[in-house]
């Protein structure tokens, strides 16, 4: 079996999401691109996280072909294959089903920027991708395209995902998405949310990208 660092990478991931409580049941998925290869690695379809092995984790191409595993991936798959073969920055993906930003995906609202740490990692407001089935390259398509070059999009009626150069990045993009929606809720319950301006965020992105250890680099 090929890429076993790799495939520990992706179950370790996919139980965090689910200790994390970010996933319900077996819904959700994570992967990772293999380095200076055509091929990704999944977690597979309808598996409990919790006694899900390496041995499941599947290897993919680029259009969604299973390369190397016995299991059935994932169903979004093919949402997974176009992102990558749409963003070489991209090594990464986290797909969750958390409370606060399934909220937005149902009101088909973008959730905005208005925390620093949401300025500093994501750096845009989380668009909604519009409506389509699990699993369909309609809704790889509509995934890609709301995407665009940023970092986290939402799925109408469905739930998040985040993008990063690496698991780890994927993951916080997620949970700062998810803290962004929450506090926004408790602010519009406050009477006013006050978002960050243009200026503000473009300055805050370039202050992280030389933050903590990365200064001077």
């Amino acid at each position: 079996m090929q890429y076993l660092k790799e495939r520990k990478l992706v179950l370790d991931m996919a139980q965090k999401i689910y200790r994390e409580k970010m996933v319900p049941g077996t819904w959700g998925n994570v992967s990772l691109r293999v380095k200076d290869q055509p091929l990704l690695l999944i977690t597979p379809s309808g598996m409990p996280y919790e006694t899900m092995t390496i041995e499941d984790i599947v290897l993919l191409d680029l259009d969604g072909e299973v390369t190397e595993g016995e299991r059935v991936p994932s169903i979004e798959k093919n949402l997974h294959a176009r992102i990558y073969k749409e963003r070489n920055d991209v090594d990464a993906i986290v797909h969750v089903h958390t409370l606060y930003a399934s909220a937005f995906a149902v009101a088909g609202k973008s959730i905005p920027v208005i925390l620093e740490e949401t300025a500093q990692l994501i750096g845009h407001d989380v668009q909604v991708a519009a409506y389509a089935p699990c699993g369909t390259d309609q809704l790889a398509q509509l995934t890609a395209q709301t995407l665009g070059e940023g970092n986290a999009v939402l799925l109408a009626n469905h739930g998040l995902v985040g993008v990063g150069t690496d698991l780890n990045r994927a993951l916080m993009v997620c949970q700062v998405a998810e803290k962004t929606a929450q506090v926004c809720l408790l602010a519009q319950s406050l009477g006013q949310v006050n978002e960050l301006c243009p200026e503000d965020i473009s300055l805050l992105r370039k202050q992280f990208a030389v933050y903590g250890q990365n200064q001077g680099k």
